[in-house]
């Protein structure tokens, strides 16, 4: 069975769009958690980080740490079973935010580091 793509998508036969590969998915599935705001999802209110609302307020360094937290927190509690993460830098600036994540796959030990940002449209 293979995974379903991220954004929901349709391919050009139609049918739902799969994920490239093991490890594109689970980059989406990250991204998903990341810019998820907790209660967005019906079924599952406490899913999600709450990341987007931080464009909005104003950066601090203190800021960056306890999002760093709630990342590395959210990241155990919905991915534990399919990755380790190893590590959560947070940098906010003036209307955006970067988040990078290094994190080992649990499937095959494989080591990865992804970068997730967003800004605020002008």
């Amino acid at each position: 069975m293979s995974d379903v793509g991220f954004p929901y998508r349709f391919d050009g036969r139609g049918r739902t769009a799969d994920a490239a590969d093991r490890a594109g998915h689970v980059r989406e599935l990250i991204e998903q958690l990341l810019f998820t705001a907790p209660g967005e999802r019906v079924m599952r209110p406490d899913f999600g980080t709450g990341l987007p609302q931080l464009l909005f307020g104003p950066a601090s360094p203190e800021l960056a740490a306890a999002t760093q937290m709630l990342v590395q927190s959210a990241l155990q509690q919905w991915l534990g079973d399919i990755l380790e993460p190893r590590e959560v830098r947070v940098t906010a600036g003036e209307g955006s935010i970067e988040v990078v994540v290094a994190y080992a796959l649990r499937s095959t030990g494989e080591l990865r580091t992804d970068s997730f940002a967003r800004e605020v449209p002008a």
